[in-house]
């Protein structure tokens, strides 16, 4: 059938794709010219099918040629409806890796249950025999809790007061301001359950109980900082205090894993277009601006190439992790260059709608976001029928 974008508020709920397997192929050609990485041969990616858990799966593969097994929950196409992105990126991973002679397989459910994790725990087994490096890159709204059974839901709110400022609608390009109550009851709890690291360390306290976890191994979570304009509601939100909570349990992490020389690191990553920052109100506008310097700067990178980025100069170098005084992986550093978020500084109090599309890059913001879904990419005749029942080979 011919496949269509279908906005429903800040969310597509149509995926094409072609146009999926051609970003994951864009991002497979851009990690090989970038040259070898001598990184990690066995691979977890926790999160693996969207942004930057499907981008370090493809710079294992195809930068270090990694085994890799990749947990997402994505929904499947049938007759007539489409698959979700993931879905169609993760098909079009496996097929460019099989054909590569890599090993890849999935494993699509709910990442915070028992059931998933023993599962991937039997594939190891049966596959790998030990991982030597665990990449969390979750970022679901909600968890129902293994143990309790509690289903908690996050919240995106500032602590204290309420936060007001400007954002932007990508799609109109119409400038406003807005107002987010502050948290109450147990958001707090809510959100740190959801979005902290506690289902990170029942990751890999799991997997050392079993004997998976190789001498050596490392294993990274995903984190974001961000510039002043938008701590009131990240940073020092209810979402900081989840950031917090996953950091510390870095920490944790390798205390436990000291017995087998295993160390865990938290990578502040740059803000990029994803289905999660698109919802978050502020970020839109942020982003749009920064795209704008940064590009003009010639500094721009997307997922595939912060990632590609973090293993080349960061995690794989041969010598010590450089971190922060937080212990912290800074791959954020050209995002936080002062003179970027001066600029930025300066653009965010001139934007109005009137002025938008000359002082941001709110057409490239709107470009990225359709790429999520399949759409607006290169080289694809959307024309043409395409087939919405696709396979993921080791899961159909």
């Amino acid at each position: 059938m011919i496949i269509e974008p279908r906005m429903r508020g800040f969310i597509c709920t149509t995926a094409q794709p072609v146009g999926c397997e051609q970003n994951v192929k864009n991002q497979i050609e851009y990690v090989k010219a970038k040259g070898t990485i001598d990184g990690a041969k066995r691979v977890l990616v926790i999160g693996a099918s969207t942004g930057f858990g499907l981008a370090s799966r493809i710079t294992s593969a195809f930068g270090s040629e990694a085994a890799t097994i990749g947990v997402f929950f994505e929904k499947a196409p049938s007759e007539g409806k489409t698959a979700s992105p993931g879905w169609y990126n993760s098909a079009a991973f496996e097929n460019e890796a099989h054909k590569a002679g890599l090993y890849a397989k999935s494993i699509n459910g709910d990442a915070f249950s028992n059931e998933i994790k023993q599962q991937t725990i039997d594939l190891i087994k049966a596959d790998l025999g030990q991982i030597d490096l665990i990449i969390y890159s979750l970022a679901s709204p909600v968890r129902m809790h293994p143990v309790t059974g509690v289903l908690h839901r996050s919240v995106l709110k500032p602590i204290g007061d309420v936060f007001t400022n400007k954002t932007v609608d990508f799609h109109s390009g119409k400038v406003s301001e807005i107002s987010i109550a502050p948290c109450s009851g147990d958001d707090i709890e809510n959100t740190v359950a959801v979005m902290g690291g506690e289902d990170w360390a029942m990751w890999i306290d799991a997997l050392k109980a079993e004997n998976l976890l190789a001498p050596g191994v490392a294993t990274v979570a995903y984190s974001y900082i961000g510039p002043s304009l938008t701590e009131a509601v990240y940073r020092k939100g209810t979402i900081g205090r989840a950031k917090d909570h996953l950091e510390a349990t870095a920490f944790a992490i390798t205390d436990a894993l000291k017995s087998i020389d295993g160390k865990a690191f938290v990578s502040v990553n740059k803000a990029l277009v994803t289905q999660a920052s698109s919802a978050i109100p502020v970020i839109p506008l942020y982003i749009s601006l920064l795209y704008k310097i940064m590009k003009e700067e010639g500094i721009h990178e997307g997922c595939i190439e912060q990632i590609q980025r973090l293993y080349q100069e960061r995690l794989f170098t041969g010598g010590e992790i450089p971190v922060d005084e937080k212990g912290r992986i800074r791959i954020d550093d050209l995002e936080m260059r002062s003179d970027v978020q001066e600029k930025v500084a300066f653009l965010w109090n001139e934007a109005v709608t009137e002025n938008l599309q000359e002082i941001s890059d709110l057409e490239g913001y709107r470009k990225d976001f359709y790429n999520l879904f399949g759409f607006d990419v290169a080289g694809v005749d959307y024309a043409a029928d395409a087939n919405e029942v696709v396979a993921i080979e080791s899961i159909m």
